[in-house]
């Protein structure tokens, strides 16, 4: 990883994953902000609890975006796996569930700060490994394994 993102970035990406073990259940993030080459520049997971997998996608956009902030790039790609949470943040689709509805309302604000400068793209699980790791890294810090029948 580079530990300095220079004076001046022209991309960001921002690669963020939330999951939860058990709908709802104990949940982790995972965030990975990259160069525009792809090179890592930060990785971080966090534990949240319980929660259900939606409110975990959100809580690592909104964390993401977060670290992203003070490094104010050109522009900032936002990659996620979650398609509601893509939906949602686009104004494609509305938000139902009562309990995502705050946690919406922070992750738009958080976008505000961005303009026309971000981009949010739903890629596949394959495209997040990196963030998904991370949120098992998590889970697996926190949450005792079954252990082998023997």
């Amino acid at each position: 990883m580079r530990p300095d993102p220079g004076a001046r970035l022209k991309v960001l990406k921002l690669r963020a994953d939330g999951g939860a073990r058990g709908n709802p259940g104990p949940a982790a993030v995972g965030v990975v902000i990259e160069d525009e080459n792809g090179m890592p520049l930060r990785t971080f997971h966090r534990w949240l609890g319980t929660a259900t997998n939606n409110q975990a996608e959100y809580e690592a956009l909104i964390d993401g975006l977060k670290a992203v902030a003070d490094w104010n790039p050109d522009r900032l790609e936002v990659y996620l796996d979650s398609k509601l949470v893509v939906e949602q943040v686009s104004g494609n689709w509305r938000v139902k569930e009562p309990e995502l509805k705050q946690l919406h309302a922070r992750a738009t604000e958080l976008l505000k700060q961005f303009g026309d400068r971000v981009s949010i793209r739903h890629v596949g699980r394959g495209e997040n490994k990196i963030a998904d790791k991370l949120v098992n890294m998590a889970l697996d810090e926190r949450v005792k394994k079954p252990r082998a029948p023997g």
